[in-house]
């Protein structure tokens, strides 16, 4: 039986391969036939892949969405923990100064001697009178609205104010001195006060939002008060955790362990028609909302079943008081009951936590819509299938045009094309070569892919405004055109060189002779662009090209005006911008990140000085983890001087030049690139860099580098590195130093 299973039951392996290929041809070859069935073939191929491609974009949504939560929740915590440590350190700074001890031991000894009761004999006390008069000024001039000074035993024994002054402090507060008494500066948290205080009106009221930061007044190590400055903190407090956010509805708010509001939300308003705070003019939601879950969504018109106290706490608010940071993107209830998505930490050090929050709908909006194209294209499968045969005849067409535009492309006009060498934002660059002149020349040439009305537009500008620029270190530009298939197309100079970025990234920082001589000619090249009303707008070492020109060496030429515009021209801005910024953040001005449409060309001589500061240095004037780290710090940020940063000498005129560059003021800049010029020819170096100089290092770097390099610019360069054999640059040179200048 055995052996007849073997015999017939069961078809030997090679069989089995045969009939499996026959019947994948026999398939095909109906299906060749049956052209009807590829467009159905092809929609139901187009529905799997459309719910791959959702769930992978919603993976990576879902991991945007966490990052985008956890930058804003840290750059608020960063900034509120700075502010937080510098009020410690101005209460103790008061609190230590020489002028405040011996008022305040005359203070402890004035009550030890009275026998009237406390809070008369403070109120009639000459010290406290001096206490005022020595604090009120300092307080003034840092910002803090009064003060109170606490003795040991928790009584205030001075204020700004009689009213407080005898009186005996309890709870929370009394616990905070404590913890101050011990000899640790802190912030609280803000509370409601108990005594009568200025509202912002200046009206007298009870309850309202304070807090403070103290220090211990200390006497031989020992602690005999402590010192509190009273903070608003609807004003400072608040408006630090509102400085970044993303969106309508992202918000940063603070909290206690019972989920109470320390800080002022976004959404007041909001929170009054909703019934969550009083609708009353003085109403607002710090130390009066809870972060409670309603169950609901009221927004929607759902009202809770029970009152806000015995509402469960959010899921945020659960988990930040176990002291653990964290974030769930998949969504939760927040205290309006509204899905949101969140991020959370607890300050241990200070005792209440801080959240940043964005609602559902808004973090998912992209894959929201996404989602319903997908299950829209699953329901018109049939309609998808006549489009995509539809689409199967246009393929066809388009494929035998891009056929032609590729034949095209190998010869345009009088140019050959001979090697793709770069691409970049708007197109690919080729080494092409005159055909009657033999002339090597660098064809850019816009991608068909990229055609649009816009791309079009500003690659035709980009033509337009370089042609007009005729400074010898400005790339120059031969001829422009466009093919029968509609390719755009402009020649230029080819150039034999690299870029400053690449330069620096390879060979080290430039002695200060030769970022002289460099910076004079860059400045000719862009003081011929401002006279004509022109603003580069992308000023940095990679479109700053180093070749040789006419046997001289170290010739600079400057590269990509295609982000160039016409100033106080809005024909010109609508090519050029849409809204968004312009340029590289390393190299931007503070204006061109804060007001990208005022630009003018001042915002270049910053850049200017930031090409200058980087080639000294080998490094940027400013680095960051992020794109918004850079740019607050391109924005507030004083620069550290490049003598500071590199360890030999350099020209002082030159460093003064590149500060003053890199002033944060448009108005503090020097005025023109010109002005530059004659300060940059008649400035002193400390390591001359002379045209013999220049061409033995071009000679040498030649001889390394065996290859040559074309135009840079936006990613359009391509240099070819030194062999692993090839000899060492800095070998047998006895020129100015060729990198650090060490």
């Amino acid at each position: 039986m055995a052996g007849k299973q073997t015999s017939f039951g069961m078809r030997p392996l090679s069989m089995t391969v045969s009939t499996l290929g026959d019947t994948f041809r026999r398939s095909a070859m109906a299906l060749r036939r049956q052209l009807w069935l590829w467009p159905l073939v092809a929609a139901v191929a187009l529905a799997i892949g459309g719910w791959v491609v959702l769930r992978c974009v919603k993976i990576a949504i879902r991991s945007t969405v966490a990052d985008e939560l956890t930058t804003i929740l840290n750059a608020d915590v960063q900034a509120l923990q700075l502010w937080m440590r510098q009020q410690e350190t101005n209460a103790q700074i008061l609190a230590d100064a020489e002028g405040l001890q011996p008022l305040v031991q005359a203070l402890l000894k004035e009550i030890e001697g009275s026998s009237k009761r406390l809070d008369l004999t403070l109120w009639q006390s000459p010290a406290v009178e001096k206490l005022r008069q020595y604090l009120d000024p300092r307080l003034r001039t840092l910002g803090y609205v009064d003060f109170v000074i606490v003795n040991p035993k928790y009584t205030i024994i001075a204020a700004d104010q009689d009213m407080p002054m005898g009186q005996q402090l309890e709870g929370v507060r009394r616990e905070f001195v404590r913890k101050v008494l011990d000899g640790n500066p802190s912030v609280s948290m803000p509370f409601r006060s108990t005594f009568l205080l200025e509202d912002e009106t200046g009206q007298l009221r009870v309850g309202l939002p304070t807090m403070f930061a103290a220090a211990p007044i200390r006497r031989e190590n020992h602690s005999i008060a402590v010192l509190g400055l009273r903070i608003r903190p609807e004003q400072e407090f608040t408006k630090i955790l509102q400085v970044a956010r993303a969106g309508e509805s992202c918000e940063t708010y603070a909290f206690d362990r019972n989920g109470l509001f320390l800080s002022q939300s976004r959404f007041d308003d909001d929170l009054k028609r909703l019934g969550l705070i009083a609708d009353l003019p003085d109403s607002k939601s710090i130390l009066t909302l809870s972060v409670r879950d309603p169950e609901g969504d009221i927004t929607t018109g759902y009202r809770p079943k029970v009152e806000r106290a015995k509402q469960p706490p959010t899921k945020m608010l659960a988990e930040a008081v176990t002291g653990k940071p964290g974030s769930d993107v998949d969504g939760y209830r927040d205290y309006r009951g509204v899905p949101v998505v969140g991020s959370w930490v607890w300050l241990t050090d200070y005792d209440f936590g801080v959240a940043t929050e964005i609602d559902f709908a808004e973090a998912y909006q992209v894959l929201t819509l996404l989602n319903r194209v997908v299950w829209s294209l699953l329901a018109i499968l049939i309609l998808a299938a006549i489009a995509i045969f539809v689409f199967m005849i246009q393929a066809a067409r388009n494929k035998l045009a891009l056929q032609k535009a590729e034949l095209a492309a190998k010869q345009l006009g009088q140019y050959k094309l001979e090697e793709k060498i770069g691409s970049g934002g708007m197109g690919s660059v080729f080494r092409a070569r005159h055909a009657m002149l033999r002339r090597p020349t660098a064809v850019k040439l816009l991608e068909p892919e990229k055609l649009s009305e816009l791309s079009v537009a500003r690659f035709e500008r980009e033509v337009q405004i370089t042609a007009q620029l005729q400074h010898p270190n400005t790339i120059a530009i031969f001829d422009f055109g466009r093919t029968p298939e509609g390719l755009f197309y402009y020649v230029m100079e080819y150039l034999d060189g690299l870029n400053l970025d690449d330069l620096v990234t390879r060979y080290g920082p430039m002695p200060d002779g030769r970022v002289v001589a460099l910076l004079q000619q860059i400045c000719g090249s862009l003081a011929e662009a401002h006279e004509q009303g022109l603003v580069h707008r992308d000023v940095k070492p990679a479109n700053i090209f180093l070749t040789q020109r006419g046997g001289l060496s170290d010739v600079v030429k400057v590269l990509d005006f295609g982000l160039a515009r016409a100033v106080d021209t809005q024909a010109e801005g609508k090519v050029t911008s849409s809204g968004g910024v312009a340029g590289t953040p390393l190299y931007m001005a503070p204006e061109a990140i804060q007001t990208p449409d005022m630009v003018d060309h001042r915002s270049d001589i910053y850049s200017l000085g930031a090409v200058g500061y980087f080639l000294l240095t080998g490094r940027p004037v400013f680095e960051g983890q992020s794109l918004v780290e850079l740019c607050m710090k391109q924005v507030k940020e004083v620069p550290v001087p490049p003598s500071e940063v590199i360890m030999h000498n350099i020209s002082p005129a030159l460093e003064r030049l590149i500060m003053s560059c890199l002033a944060k003021q448009p108005h503090q800049r020097p005025g023109s690139t010109r002005q530059l010029i004659a300060e940059l020819r008649s400035m002193e170096v400390v390591t001359p860099w002379t045209a013999n100089d220049a061409d033995h290092w071009s000679l040498m770097y030649h001889n390394k580098t065996l290859g040559q390099t074309i135009v840079g610019g936006n990613s359009e360069t391509k240099i070819n590195k030194p062999s692993e054999n090839s000899p060492d640059l800095t070998a047998h040179y006895d020129g100015p130093p060729l990198g650090s200048g060490s």
